[in-house]
């Protein structure tokens, strides 16, 4: 029993070992999936800026931060430029910001949702076309859908889902940029 369980880690480990070999081999430097050129050296991020129906003010600066400290963060090769003459440039506008129920339970609203888009412009200074630098130029929506209860007002729901929004619209935002699928 003691000696499968100590030939069991072994293998374990042997496996391990040779998988992080396999991806070291294949230039992969990080377990992130972060993909960026070595050719690229600089990133300018424009402001997104809200021009959605509905405007909750808290969210362009915020989504601004954590999308510029996410980038300092997973992609810290890139330097970060003020102006768009950077290798990637990138703006954005949140294009859309509503409620919509939707759940029904006893002929009343039992849940919302709010929906939150994103639209992105990304340019690659380096190469446009994207065959000898990738990516290429690309415009993009980010959508995401946010639930909540149809007893909360839409002033409690915005307070409460903030975080997650801001969090999860980073996370979509910056593998849209830097992710290959």
């Amino acid at each position: 029993m003691i000696l499968m369980s100590k030939l069991s880690r072994r293998i374990l480990l042997g496996g391990f070992l040779l998988a992080s070999g396999a991806l070291a081999s294949c230039k992969i430097y990080s377990f992130k999936d972060v993909s960026i050129p070595a050719a690229v050296k600089s990133i300018h991020i424009g402001y997104i800026e809200n021009r959605a129906r509905l405007i909750n003010p808290q969210l362009a600066p915020q989504l601004n931060d954590k999308l510029r400290q996410k980038i300092n963060q997973q992609a810290s090769k890139l330097q970060q430029r003020e102006t768009s003459d950077a290798d990637y440039d990138v703006t954005g506008t949140i294009t859309d910001y509503n409620y919509t129920t939707s759940g029904i339970s006893q002929q009343q609203a039992s849940s919302n949702r709010l929906n939150v888009t994103v639209h992105l412009v990304f340019k690659n200074h380096l190469d446009p076309t994207g065959k000898t630098v990738a990516p290429a130029d690309f415009e993009a929506d980010v959508t995401r859908n946010f639930d909540f209860a149809a007893t909360l007002t839409i002033q409690d729901a915005e307070a409460q889902l903030l975080p997650t929004i801001v969090s999860n619209m980073t996370d979509e935002i910056f593998n849209k940029l830097f992710s290959n699928w």
